[in-house]
């Protein structure tokens, strides 16, 4: 979920590249709790995705234009080690890897699907009349109540 959040979270920023995007409008926006965004917003800006302002009237936007943000290269920062199962996760603990021939498939595999994101951008993604803009400047902002985003 981290991936997906942090591509909705970029794809929010791109629709609104006028203005600061705050946490709590992501957050009601997409449906996602205020702690994940909160998260994903931190890795993002730590990686230089994003731009945060710190303040009462602070926010993110994108720290670069979104044809320069590269899917493969986001995905790969986002799951570090794609561990799909015991075997390829940090600590493998499973008894069957040493006689196994499930890992080097499923290395091979995540390799492809990285390889079929690198050279798309978020700019690639991105469809004009999104819900993701925000209310003109000044207007009230609205934020929907959904179950998990009081989280």
């Amino acid at each position: 979920m981290f991936s997906d959040y942090a591509i909705r979270v970029l794809m929010h920023a791109a629709q609104n590249p006028e203005r600061l995007v705050t946490i709590e409008q992501t957050a009601a926006v997409q449906g996602i709790s205020r702690a994940h965004v909160k998260k994903v917003v931190l890795m993002l800006s730590r990686a230089g995705y994003l731009r945060g302002v710190r303040g009462r009237t602070g926010g993110f936007t994108l720290a670069r234009p979104p044809q320069e943000i590269d899917l493969g290269e986001l995905v790969r920062q986002t799951e570090p080690d794609f561990g799909l199962v015991e075997c390829l996760r940090t600590g493998n603990r499973c008894v069957l890897t040493p006689c196994c021939g499930l890992p080097p498939i499923l290395k091979r595999a995540v390799r492809a699907f990285i390889e079929a994101l690198e050279g798309h951008s978020l700019a690639d993604i991105m469809l004009p009349g999104s819900p993701l803009s925000l209310p003109p400047e000044g207007s009230a902002f609205q934020p929907s109540r959904s179950p998990e985003a009081s989280g």
